[in-house]
């Protein structure tokens, strides 16, 4: 059951607007939707405290992403709000050389209207070793 005042629709608006900003470099905003002590997890296990370190990161990856999202899922445990996006990556690599549909899944948790925890997933280290001849199809 969710939380009072809490609808789906307005859950998936506050991770979107989010997102967007984590895409455009608009600090301002991801620091609205964001608690002080979120939590943020990367690929690879990786740890970051803010939006802007994993943009750092990404900039080393990628000459450029985008996410083509497909479609959301909310659920609720207790006080939280967990907001599940889904969909695929597409961009350029470094060398860019193009790509698209490289599958991704990001977790988000919300408490009272914040998002406390993020966790990010993507096929992109296995699009690397098959680039690099090394996965084993």
């Amino acid at each position: 059951m969710a939380p009072a005042g809490q609808h789906p629709k307005d859950i998936v608006n506050i991770v979107q607007q989010f997102m967007l900003a984590s895409m455009a470099g608009d600090r301002a905003t991801t620091d609205r939707y964001l608690a002080s002590n979120a939590a943020i997890t990367f690929t690879g296990g990786r740890k970051f405290a803010k939006p802007e370190e994993v943009g750092r990161f990404n900039a080393v990856r990628y000459r450029w992403v985008k996410k083509a999202i497909e479609r959301w899922d909310v659920t609720y445990q207790g006080n939280e709000i967990i907001a599940y996006s889904i969909g695929t990556l597409y961009g350029e690599w470094p060398d860019g050389a193009p790509f698209q549909g490289n599958r991704y899944v990001d977790r988000f948790v919300i408490v009272d209207g914040k998002i406390t925890k993020m966790d990010v997933w993507n096929d992109s280290a296995e699009t690397l070793l098959r680039r690099a001849g090394l996965a084993q199809d």
